[in-house]
């Protein structure tokens, strides 16, 4: 298979006796996320669909909440580990798209750094990589403004033998 597309979702209800992380950012914007690690969700989706597209399990799995090495963890070791089991297969990602849902906080002032870092992570180029953010519109307990969740899909592409993605 020349390509590999993953999905993943994660969840985490707001903390605000820690702060917010979101793509390996340290945001000043309000409550952080409660979660063993740092609870970055986004990072946590983007690891998860990662796994999926290689058929390598799950976040946890690997990172389980049971295991004291990954209390307080950077969520940046979870992908890193999680691209490279995929390297192992011979895979590079591609690209990636990720939506972030949650009424709070108001995410449009941070999306380019947010995008930005999300790119430095994976390894690729910032137009590589698409982020979104919206609203439940008052519906559920993300409309209620309890947390946030997001949704990433990643697309893998076989590495050629030149060590770059193919295409």
């Amino acid at each position: 298979m020349t390509y590999r597309i993953g999905q993943g979702i994660d969840i985490h209800r707001f903390d605000a006796g820690r702060p917010l992380v979101l793509c390996g950012v340290h945001l000043d914007a309000g409550p952080g996320l409660a979660g063993h690690s740092d609870a970055d969700v986004v990072l946590h989706a983007v690891t998860d669909a990662i796994l999926g597209a290689i058929g390598a399990g799950d976040i946890g799995e690997h990172f389980p909440p049971s295991d004291p090495r990954w209390k307080d963890a950077a969520s940046r070791a979870f992908v890193d580990r999680a691209l490279e089991l995929a390297r192992e297969q011979g895979f590079a990602i591609a690209n990636c798209d990720v939506t972030i849902l949650g009424e709070r906080p108001r995410l449009a002032p941070y999306k380019t750094a947010l995008q930005t870092a999300l790119a430095a992570i994976l390894g690729v180029d910032r137009n590589r990589v698409g982020l979104k953010a919206t609203t439940a519109e008052r519906m559920g307990w993300i409309g209620r403004g309890e947390g946030l969740a997001a949704l990433a899909i990643v697309l893998l592409e076989a590495i050629s033998t030149e060590g770059g993605a193919r295409g």
